[in-house]
């Protein structure tokens, strides 16, 4: 963290104050949205559109603690690594590296 409370490279996106199984939609840069989720209490962000039907992964559900599900045609993609793990999707769904610190959630894009 930096003298000014932010994380180096990350930006700030939301307050930490998830419950386990909640996604959220948060802005992310000057126009994305991407979806933040708790997965049994570790935060997890991907892009909120389902590279499939363009429906809103916030909309979702967190499945088995590790999967994200769309919540239109029933897509489901790793948390941690946005593979399709059951279609109808054929596209992984973009992630991003995410950070807990002070309080606040923490995003920034892969490397």
């Amino acid at each position: 963290m930096t003298k000014d409370g932010s994380v180096q490279g990350f930006e700030r996106v939301s307050a930490a104050d998830f419950v386990p199984g909640e996604l959220r939609s948060v802005s992310f840069g000057s126009s994305a949205r991407i979806c933040l989720g708790n997965a049994a209490g570790v935060m997890f962000a991907v892009a909120d559109r389902c590279p499939h039907s363009d429906f809103p992964m916030s909309k979702g559900t967190i499945v088995d603690d590790k999967f994200i599900e769309c919540g239109w045609h029933g897509a489901q993609f790793d948390c941690r690594n946005g593979d399709v793990v059951q279609g109808p999707a054929d596209d992984p769904i973009r992630t991003y590296e995410v950070r807990v610190a002070d309080g606040a959630i923490w995003v920034r894009n892969k490397p």
